[in-house]
């Protein structure tokens, strides 16, 4: 029974959204980069899952790269980001503000 259970119930009730904030090295620029758990995470050998994105500003030429692991129920376990730093949504709020009070 329980195996019917798991085959006709719908997904859980977790959002399969999930976004991060990226500071490439050497910008002041933040990319908010959003990463779906259902469709992006690719399997490794282990069992558990991988997303890796590349990560570009739009006045900024230096590119990071954004690494997030997953266990097999979807969780995020860690993220990493090389040529550049993970930021809060509140830094990137901040960063909106200040970048629409200036005048173009």
């Amino acid at each position: 029974m329980n195996f019917l259970k798991k085959l006709f119930s719908s997904r859980p009730q977790q959002n399969p959204a999930q976004f991060f904030y990226v500071r490439p090295k050497r910008c002041n620029e933040i990319v908010g980069v959003r990463i779906d758990l259902y469709n992006e995470p690719s399997l490794t050998d282990e069992g558990q899952y991988f997303v890796r994105k590349v990560v570009r500003a739009i006045r900024c030429p230096f590119p990071a790269e954004l690494h997030v692991y997953l266990d097999n129920n979807r969780r995020i376990v860690k993220v990493e980001v090389e040529d550049g730093e993970q930021v809060s949504e509140s830094d990137y709020q901040q960063w909106m503000a200040e970048k629409s009070s200036q005048p173009s």
